[in-house]
């Protein structure tokens, strides 16, 4: 199919398909002509898959290239998958603000004693711990009342959801990370729309149990 033919299947617009080849988040047609290439099912794919990470997923398009870059790298190993896919998401690495080598750990006080009581098997100079703690101190500035053991019971969840993330993600190295990237990004606004069901659901029915 022309570009044309793949802005309409797609609901994209030419300009749009063209600025995506321009960034590199489209790969290109296979030539024709000079000036002309054609597109075929993995092209309307792709389009699909950054449309869905950008519009669905929120990312930026610096982001989505991070995340396209990840899926397609053919070396990464098993146990690097995680860590592909989460730099793939935040575009942080591990010592970004520490300085490479500094093996200093991040976050708080409060937020690595809760981690550590936790007994959580975590790399403490992630930036994720930074992020966990100015969550946390936020929900203090605001008077929510995030205490340790409502902490415990959201993270009781959290590995509920963790344990099925980890067991959909395939054996293979590439189809590992494409699922962990693409399943954290999509999956997200799903889990956001469950939680605000769920509260609409505790709120009518005074969180009955429907089993008893």
């Amino acid at each position: 199919m022309r570009i044309s033919e793949l802005a309409e299947v797609t609901g994209s617009t030419v300009t749009t398909l063209k600025f995506y080849l321009r960034r590199g988040l489209l790969q290109p047609g296979h030539s024709v002509t000079r000036t002309q290439a054609e597109y075929g099912a993995e092209h309307v794919e792709r389009v699909r898959l950054v449309r869905a990470l950008s519009e669905v997923g929120g990312l930026d398009l610096a982001a989505v290239g991070r995340i396209l870059e990840a899926i397609g790298a053919p070396d990464v190993g098993r146990l690097d998958v995680m860590a592909t896919a989460q730099h793939a998401l935040s575009g942080e690495r591990r010592h970004e603000s520490a300085g490479e080598g500094d093996d200093a750990p991040r976050g708080d006080e409060r937020t690595r004693a809760w981690i550590a009581a936790r007994k959580w098997q975590v790399d403490l100079r992630d930036a994720t711990v930074d992020r966990l703690s100015e969550a946390w101190g936020a929900c203090d500035d605001a008077g929510i009342g995030l205490d340790e053991g409502r902490l415990d019971a959201y993270a009781d969840a959290a590995e509920r959801i963790a344990r099925i993330d980890v067991a959909s993600v395939p054996p293979e190295p590439a189809g590992a990370v494409r699922q962990v990237v693409l399943g954290t990004v999509l999956v997200e606004p799903v889990l956001a729309a469950l939680r605000l069901l769920a509260q609409q659901h505790m709120a009518i029915t005074g969180g009955a149990d429907p089993t008893k």
